[in-house]
């Protein structure tokens, strides 16, 4: 396919930092007699999280309070938007360019429902042209980042010339609901963080940064319900099943066989969703390079992954372009190769092999 183009990304965080600790005397104080309570919180512990930002405060209704699915649809859908709006609007001007020179627009966000969505809120808000193209996606979740980037690196491509403006907001805190008590809910609430992230792909470069040679995408037989959502009155639920550990490495053999088509050898950088320790060790051990815990000098190759997880946590469909962003200051030397990957509910996985441009 021809070469598309993917400027820095811009990422919009709110301003409520909340720490492990923070979340782990939360947990305590809504169940203090839960049976298991200290092992889940070990388990919870293990995902290297340190910090992540909220949109809300912890003790918001809809956070860590008894607000109805109603409310915390209302609240995280509003504050996806503004998260969204201002990572595009500091993304245009980053890059020199206005709300006009968006030929096509291309959205992902998963964590609340609305109609119209989050794609003609950004043509309102942006004032992008009425005839601009959109490509909305709002069932992705994890994988929304990457997959977004894989339809803007093929619309350039069917249409050199024009410009692409990929946009990811996700507010993760609306599944931190305390009706969850499940050893895997524990882990998704020291997990998760809410984010905006928004970028830029042109079939020319507007300054160094990743050019996206081939994409990729696949979806694991048989694994809708490893990871899935769930909605009751209570609001939104994730769930997974044991078998999910397993999913970045059975995805590996397919994967394994596009690099091989593209000659992709020796892989000197990566753009990891920084999903959790289990899914960054797992793509690290299946793709063959080196491993590390996180702990002290990561493997240069995912170093930005692990660093994006413990600062950030995961950040949904925004995490791949929060590690790009990362990338951009300390990034791989000039003409390296990569691979950008990011995995989520289906069991499915988009990514992209690129190379650096200085």
């Amino acid at each position: 396919m021809p070469a598309a183009y993917v400027t820095r990304p811009c990422i919009a965080l709110p301003s409520y930092k909340i720490t492990a600790d923070e979340i782990c005397e939360d947990i305590k104080r809504a169940h203090p007699t839960l049976p298991r309570l200290g092992v889940m919180l070990r388990y919870a512990r293990r995902t290297q999280v340190l910090t992540r930002r909220f949109t809300q405060p912890l003790s918001h209704p809809t956070v860590g309070g008894n607000a109805p699915v109603a409310d915390r649809n209302q609240v995280a859908f509003a504050d996806a938007a503004e998260l969204a709006v201002r990572a595009a609007k500091q993304s245009l001007e980053s890059s020199g360019l206005t709300a006009a020179d968006v030929d096509c627009v291309v959205t992902s966000h998963t964590t609340s429902w609305t109609v119209p969505g989050l794609d003609i809120h950004l043509i309102e808000e942006l004032g992008l042209r009425p005839d601009v193209r959109r490509i909305p996606m709002s069932t992705l979740g994890c994988v929304g980042g990457s997959h977004a980037l894989t339809r803007a690196a093929e619309h350039v491509a069917a249409r050199p010339g024009t410009t692409v403006l990929v946009v990811v907001a996700e507010t993760l805190s609306t599944v931190y609901n305390h009706h969850d008590t499940s050893v895997e809910s524990m882990i998704y609430k020291t997990l998760f963080g809410d984010s905006g992230g928004a970028c830029l792909v042109t079939s020319s470069p507007l300054g160094p940064g990743l050019r996206i040679d081939s994409t990729w995408e696949y979806v694991l037989p048989d694994s809708r319900k490893r990871y899935a959502g769930r909605l009751d009155a209570s609001g939104l639920h994730f769930d997974s099943q044991k078998s999910a550990t397993r999913a970045v490495s059975d995805i590996m053999p397919a994967l394994l066989g596009h690099l091989n088509q593209q000659r992709l050898d020796a892989i000197e950088f990566t753009v990891l969703h920084p999903g959790g320790p289990r899914i960054i060790e797992d793509a690290e051990h299946g793709l063959g390079l080196e491993h590390d815990s996180g702990q002290g000098d990561a493997a240069r190759t995912t170093r930005h992954t692990w660093a994006t997880l413990r600062e950030d946590g995961n950040l949904g469909g925004v995490g791949v372009l929060a590690v790009l962003d990362r990338t951009h200051d300390d990034p791989p030397a000039g003409g390296a190769r990569g691979l950008l990957l990011g995995v989520g509910p289906g069991f499915a996985a988009a990514g992209a092999t690129a190379t650096w441009l200085p």
